[in-house]
């Protein structure tokens, strides 16, 4: 898809008026009910799905097929990832209230996280088509990682900090409490650091492991920059508010990492078939529409699946818990 400055210039201004729109509503700390958070979700959704249907009115098809299966691939990594989140806010015990202000903060240093990759990638793989064969093989590795992870029973899973969250405890002093969202105080003349800070690193952190997985995902589905960007900030707008109208549903999503191995490995192949075509290897090659339907086809079976055995586990504790 050819895209003018222009028009990458006024895509950016348009991001930067929702994410100031999405700012200005979540500026006050407060506890974000489920109607706030479902409506304000609808409200990205719909964005997303108009952005996608402009693309197919002032571009072509194949663009609009290629947002459409890059956004939905990202939404459902970005909702897989809202299981860190969540560890990361039992952690430290983030107050209701104050939730919001670390995921907006969150999702700002996600995109520019991701805004950096995808430009690091894209020039890359406009100079080395062999990126390719690695792309696919990381995909790989990383479905068959998730399965992994998702066949260990761990009944207690919690966050682990990271090494730098550590180094940092260490090195400077933290308060013992929230004050407000502050990130450093003054007190007793000594300068602290808060555990508002601390949460917000956290964040930061966890969103550049997301980034590798996410960004070589979409690479897979798409190796045009505007429209592996603009999947990508759709799919974080909104993450926020998904964060609070999901949050109890999270842990009913059982089957999500093994939907979403699929997923990855799927695209893995994709990728590899590419590089292949590439490299002058006569072998088919996997289209959008196709892509795009095992992506949500997945998706919907895993869902599926995932509530009728959160269901039948409900029903097991009743039983045991009366008899």
């Amino acid at each position: 898809m050819d895209v003018s400055l222009t028009m990458w210039v006024v895509t950016v201004v348009g991001l930067c008026a929702l994410i100031a729109v999405d700012f200005f509503i979540g500026r006050k700390p407060h506890e974000v009910s489920t109607k706030e958070a479902g409506i304000w979700t609808v409200v990205w959704i719909v964005l997303a799905v108009l952005f996608g249907l402009g693309l197919l009115v002032w571009g072509d098809a194949r663009a609009s097929g290629e947002f459409f299966a890059g956004y939905i691939t990202e939404k459902s990594l970005s909702v897989d990832n809202l299981f860190v989140f969540v560890l990361i806010m039992g952690k430290f015990a983030v107050p209701a209230i104050y939730q919001q202000r670390v995921l907006m903060v969150g999702v700002l240093i996600a995109l520019v996280l991701r805004a950096i990759f995808i430009a690091a990638g894209a020039a890359v793989i406009e100079n080395f088509s062999w990126v390719f064969y690695i792309f696919g093989a990381f995909l790989i590795w990383t479905a068959w990682k998730l399965i992994q992870e998702a066949r260990a029973e761990e009944e207690d899973e919690e966050y682990e900090e990271s090494k730098l969250i550590k180094a940092i405890e260490n090195r400077f002093p933290v308060a013992d409490r929230y004050h407000g969202t502050k990130l450093v105080i003054r007190e007793n003349g000594r300068r602290l650091l808060t555990p508002m800070l601390i949460v917000m690193l956290a964040i930061g952190t966890t969103d550049v492991l997301f980034a590798l997985d996410s960004i070589p995902a979409i690479f897979g589905l798409t190796q045009d920059p505007y429209i592996v960007f603009t999947a990508n900030a759709f799919a974080l707008m909104g993450l926020r508010q998904l964060y609070f109208l999901i949050g109890g549903l999270l842990k009913k999503l059982v089957h999500l990492s093994y939907g979403l191995s699929i997923i990855l490995g799927f695209i893995g192949v994709k990728l590899v078939l590419h590089a292949l075509h590439e490299s002058g290897v006569d072998v088919p090659e996997i289209s959008i529409p196709v892509s795009l339907g095992v992506i949500c086809g997945v998706l919907i079976i895993t869902t599926i699946t995932s509530l009728r055995a959160a269901k039948k586990l409900d029903e097991a504790e009743k039983s045991g818990s009366s008899s």
